[in-house]
């Protein structure tokens, strides 16, 4: 051994423990490995266009693309053989297909039951999740009916359990309202059971904050607001103790699972609900987040890859039990590369 000697005082060192010790070679560092992330607990989000062979880049999410059905079977059926198996589905629709109360959302032959009938009809073994919210359909760009400057909220809950029927009947696994109207898990779960959809599922988003990290997904569905914000639906970042109200609120509605969005800027909120409820715990690691990574990557500020593997991991460790992803695929092809 190296003798290493400095001039003056040393310290006497009489451990009995070294920590360092089970982090010595890779394979005891694989061993002792506190967090384990598999493929099929992360979800990809599928955005949708009408058409066929439509492949239109998305500009602030590189790599991430609006697909027509007949290539989003094409994407599926990649992902299936990487081992995600569960998808969340978004429609972009033109302006022409949207007006005041989003009545496209209950069109039984639109882009979204549409689409899910063939993904059901190609992959039945695939767990299809449904974005349930009027943003995507309204000529206003927000997640409810606006009045007079006003987002309604009950009026809007009579529309998202229509409108979860709809995927039902499509052959949705679970529908998954993230709009944050007071009351919408019941009436879902109302709706649903009465027409004999007893076994699919509700997967809440109950802690959706207002954010500044959706632009790229707004972008992706041109479903921005027309005017003001979602502040007085969406949660206020400042606050904790509301977010397990809203789980408890959720729960008690008939919520099988639930959500923490964004994911890296509320680690904390996912930590707090994952020790507040018995329910599976999802977070979505949002557009703006993939973003950031993807930015960053470019300008040569850090690697692509480390940055994924780490943000992904931070959150599994974090608490969240399932993850909406972009980087789905790639984490998984990483996850297969690196198991030993």
């Amino acid at each position: 051994m190296t003798q290493f000697k400095t001039p003056g005082w040393r310290p006497i060192m009489k451990l009995t423990q070294r920590p360092r010790r089970n982090r010595t070679t890779e394979a005891l560092r694989q061993m002792v490995a506190e967090t384990e992330l598999r493929a099929s607990q992360l979800v990809l989000p599928l955005f949708l266009v009408d058409g066929k062979d439509q492949q239109q880049a998305i500009s602030t999410m590189p790599g991430i693309y609006r697909l027509s059905p007949d290539l989003t079977l094409k994407l599926i059926e990649k992902a299936v053989a990487l081992g995600v198996k569960s998808f969340d589905l978004f429609p972009a629709l033109p302006e022409s297909k949207k007006d005041k109360y989003g009545t496209e959302s209950l069109n039984p032959n639109g882009l979204m039951p549409t689409t899910l009938k063939m993904i059901r009809d190609k992959f039945p073994d695939v767990t299809l999740i449904t974005d349930v919210a009027l943003d995507p359909y309204s000529s206003d760009g927000h997640d409810g009916v606006v009045e007079n400057g006003k987002i309604l909220n009950d009026e809007t809950v009579e529309l998202l359990a229509k409108m979860s029927l709809v995927h039902a009947r499509a052959g949705a696994d679970i529908v998954s309202p993230s709009d944050m109207m007071d009351g919408r898990v019941g009436a879902i779960r109302e709706a649903l059971d009465n027409e004999g959809f007893t076994n699919t599922g509700i997967l809440s988003y109950s802690v959706k904050y207002a954010s500044c990290f959706y632009g790229p997904f707004r972008e992706a569905l041109d479903s921005a607001p027309k005017f003001g914000d979602k502040k007085t639906y969406q949660m206020d970042y400042r606050n904790t103790r509301e977010a397990l109200r809203e789980i408890d609120l959720d729960v008690a509605e008939g919520a099988d699972m639930v959500m923490v969005k964004p994911a890296l800027s509320y680690l904390d909120v996912i930590a707090k609900v994952k020790a507040h409820t018995n329910l599976p715990v999802a977070a979505y690691n949002v557009s703006g987040e993939y973003s950031l990574i993807k930015a960053g990557h470019k300008a040569g500020i850090m690697d692509e890859t480390r940055g994924m593997v780490e943000t992904l991991y931070s959150i599994r460790r974090a608490g969240a039990d399932v993850i909406f992803t972009y980087f789905a695929l790639d984490m998984a092809q990483w996850l297969r590369d690196n198991r030993n």
